[in-house]
Parts: C-alpha cells; structure tokens; sequence
C-alpha cells in the first residue's frame, strides 16, 4: 500500500476504500501514518473479509477500526465497511447468505464497540433529532465531483 497511496491520493475521489481485514494487508495501516490521509478524503477500511467463513469476533472488528482511526489521526473521517463485495466471484458463492449476514452484523457490534471507546459514548444511528451519524459523510460525499480521473 505505501507504493500506490500517493497515486490513490491524487484521484478526484470523496472517499478511498482500502483492505484492511485481509490477513495480508492488517499491517498496512503502517502506510497510513507515512502517508497522511489527505484531508479532502474519509477512508473507508475494509475491517470485515468477505471471503472467508470466519465471522469475526466484535473486539477484531474494533480494534481495526480503532488502528485506521489511529493511522488516520481523524474519528471523523473513517468509515467502516467491507474488504470487498461477498460475491466476489461471478456464479461462485463461497460466503454463505447467513454467514455474510452474521458477518456484517459483526461489523455493526465492532463499529458500535469502537465508537463507544473513541467517543466516550454511544454513537447513536438515529439521533433524536433524527439525523443520522452518517449524514454529515453523505452529504460530504454527495458534494464531491462525480467524474473519475
């Protein structure tokens, strides 16, 4: 990752999705603290591995997140998500449906423990006054160019 960060930096992009659950890229936050993550950018670490059965355990899921937030130096700008789609193959499913619900719902618990710590409290997805925690990255995103580079 430290080869392609400052080529993936300069793409007209609002946010960069990059691998971080994949047992060969968990060390690549190293590239991340070399590397700033640029501030016009949210980073979206891959903490869940789509292509595997394991679910993996909630504290895993958390401590990624809290290792990219770490590299990143900016709560604000880290995202959760996926290594990849679970249908990586086309007519090859070797993440079973229950597994990959199991997974993402492992997401949400690791995401949920990570925020508690980062913030000091509990994020909540539906605020009362009903905006979501992820508006401001939406709308964020929603204004960022949509032309590809």
């Amino acid at each position: 990752m430290e080869v392609i960060l400052p080529a993936l930096y300069a793409a007209n992009v609002g946010a960069l999705g990059l691998e971080f659950a994949n047992p060969r890229r968990q060390h690549e936050s190293a590239a991340l603290r070399k590397y700033k993550l640029p501030d016009k950018l949210i980073l979206i670490p891959g903490v869940i591995d789509p292509k595997s059965n394991i679910v993996e355990h909630p504290e895993v899921v958390a401590q990624r997140i809290e290792t990219v937030v770490a590299a990143v130096g900016d709560r604000e700008r880290v995202i959760a998500g996926v290594d990849c789609g679970f249908g990586t193959f086309v007519g090859w499913e070797w993440v079973t449906e229950d597994v990959v619900w199991a997974k993402l719902a492992t997401l949400r618990a690791g995401a949920e423990i990570a925020s508690k710590r980062l913030w000091g409290r509990k994020v909540v997805a539906h605020p009362p006054n009903g905006e979501s925690v992820f508006t401001g990255h939406a709308r964020r995103l929603a204004s960022m160019p949509r032309r590809f580079t």
